[in-house]
This record gives C-alpha cells, structure tokens and sequence, in this order.
C-alpha cells in the first residue's frame, strides 16, 4: 500500500515489517468465520481474493468469511442509488470463484453486506431487492456508515454523514424496509454516538443489529490522553446499549489511526501478547455486557493490517477467549456469526 493512500483512518500495509514478529498458530483446529473483511483494488493497494487467502492460510482454521462493503467496484453508470449493486455484483463473483473448490476449503464471502443509501427512504427497498437479486443467495444486509465527529479530521472522508442520521425520517424510513426482507444492518460509528444507536435499536426491535469496531472508542485529537475517560463514557453506552436484545457486537477493528494505540509507531509489529494488553479492557467489558453469543471476533482485513498480521490478530483473541467456556468460545469465533448472518 503506497502512503498516498493513508490518512486519520487507514495505516500503510508494510509487509517487511509484519514479517519481523511471527508465531505459530495457537488451537490452530478451531473453526473460525471471520465475519468483517473487505475486498478492492485501490491505486497503491490491492486486497483480492489472492492476497486474502494469504492471510487466511496462516496457521488458522477460517471456515467461512462474510464481505463487508467498502464503495468496491460500484457501477459506474445507472442510477446512482443503484451503483452500489456493483458491489455485491463483484463480490458474488469472488465467493463463486471459491465455492468451486479450487482455491481451498474456506467458504469466502459466504455472506455479503453490500451498501443502500437508507436516506431514500421507502425506495430502499427496490434497491435492497436488487442486490438480492445480484447476491446468488448471499446478501445478508448492509452496512450505511455513520460515523460522525466535529472534528473533519476525524471524519472518513468518504463519508459525511449528518449529525442526526439515526433521527432523521428518511434515515429512519428507509430503515424501516430492512426487517420485512430478512435483512440485518451493520453500523459503524464512534463511541460517542452509541446512545444515538441505541435509539434506533429501540424503534426497530425486530431489526438485528451489528455494532462493527467495538464502537469505536476514539484515541486521537480531542480524545488523545483521556483513555480512562473514554472508556468510562464507552462503557457507560455500552452497557445501555445491551438492553437492545436486537444488537450484537464485532470484537475487532481496533488497529486503525483513529483508536490511538499507535501500534504502527513501533519499530516491531505488536506481539498477539501486546494485543491482548491493549484490548483486554474493550473485548472483556463487550463479553460481560452482551454475551458470547452475541458477540463475534472480526479481523477487518485489509484495514487493520497496518497494524498487525492476521495470524498474530486471531492468537490475540483465542488468548482473549481463554476464560471462555467451550459453548461460549465456539460463539465467539463462529457461532454467533454464522447465526447473525445465516451462514451455512
């Protein structure tokens, strides 16, 4: 991945530097469905199937993985609510390409979470047809990011969304078109912005409901050296949020810029120990609160790995998971995501 194609989000892949920290795969027969990767193939950097497979086969048992949109090869033309069909159109092609056995035993893309702009309101629904109609009976729902801050830094810029999206009427009417068609949302926003989720998961109980990134605990900027504070607030949102029997959580997706632990500062990758150190406080509290079964460990590959490499991010979370029941471990590494996607 070239520089040009970092920013307050995404940290440069250096392969030569993840080869400096290797280990060798613990448990290394435990089903695991890795159930938030992305796929593209961007100026600079390039995460097909190809480079997937090369982190999967580290020593890990990756029985299945679901695709999580990521604005991949939308359409270039058509109408623009339609673009993002383009998406699920890419990825079914992808999860054909392994379901004929030739690129080994790993069910990739199994599921696919494309995008739908829910502010079209009730018109989402055509579009969430589509993609059905596109996903070869994978689509599972979708993902409509919403990740909010004052600070512009902070901000994806490829996404802008308003401050109150969960409360506006569009939003909200769109939304509404998820749950008659057997679709799930994933929702991607930072941690002060929880209770906003909470209030959509109130209004839409039959819902289910995908917290991505542990809820994004931020760690830069305005929230640079208040770790204890934000985890208090964090904490505090979580646990009002595990009142929505519709919501789980993805435990992962803490290795960009925007959570502050800097791993890609340091002259080594982190050891899957130095992971362990750093999350125990977020997957530990997310487990009490929700439950193993309704949460799922999450690589989000390629984005994290300007971090770490992906066989030290699954030895991180079996150590995570050592107090964990055998029931309870199962959940978490497959169970509760081939439930909440409908795999298999």
């Amino acid at each position: 991945m070239s520089s040009n194609a970092a920013n307050a989000h995404y940290v440069p892949v250096r392969e030569d530097w993840l080869a400096k920290v290797t280990e060798e795969a613990l448990d290394p027969g435990l089903p695991i469905v890795d159930p938030h990767h992305h796929l593209w193939d961007r100026p600079g950097w390039r995460y097909l199937l190809d480079e997937l497979l090369a982190d999967t086969r580290q020593g890990h048992n990756i029985v299945s993985t679901v695709f999580v949109q990521c604005r991949a090869m939308h359409r270039a033309a058509g109408p623009e609510a339609y673009q993002p069909v383009g998406e699920t159109e890419f990825v079914n092609g992808i999860a054909a390409m392994s379901a004929s056995g030739g690129y080994g035993p790993t069910k990739v893309c199994e599921g696919i979470v494309g995008h739908v702009n829910l502010m079209i309101g009730e018109e989402a629904r055509d579009v969430l047809a589509a993609h059905v109609e596109a996903g070869g009976g994978r689509f599972r729902g979708i993902r409509h990011i919403t990740s909010w801050d004052p600070d512009p830094v902070i901000m994806n810029p490829a996404y802008q969304p308003p401050e109150d999206i969960f409360f506006r009427d569009d939003f909200r009417r769109g939304f509404a078109q998820l749950a008659p068609l057997g679709m799930s949302f994933d929702a991607w926003l930072y941690h002060p912005k929880i209770p906003d989720l909470t209030a959509l998961a109130r209004a839409f109980p039959e819902t289910p409901i995908v917290l991505d990134h542990v809820g994004g605990p931020l760690g830069i900027r305005g929230y640079a050296g208040r770790r204890d504070d934000v985890f208090a607030h964090w904490r505090q949102s979580m646990a009002e949020l595990a009142t929505c029997p519709n919501v789980h959580v993805k435990l992962g997706g803490l290795g960009m810029r925007i959570n502050g632990f800097g791993f890609e500062e340091a002259a080594l990758p982190p050891s899957s120990d130095a992971l362990v150190a750093a999350w125990k406080p977020y997957i530990d509290t997310t487990i009490e609160l929700f439950g193993a079964a309704r949460c799922m460990f999450e690589s989000n590959f390629p984005v994290d790995k300007g971090s770490y490499g992906y066989g030290i991010f699954w030895n991180a979370c079996k150590k995570l998971a050592a107090g964990a029941s055998a029931s309870e471990r199962t959940d978490l590494f497959s169970g509760t995501a081939s439930r909440f996607y409908r795999l298999g």
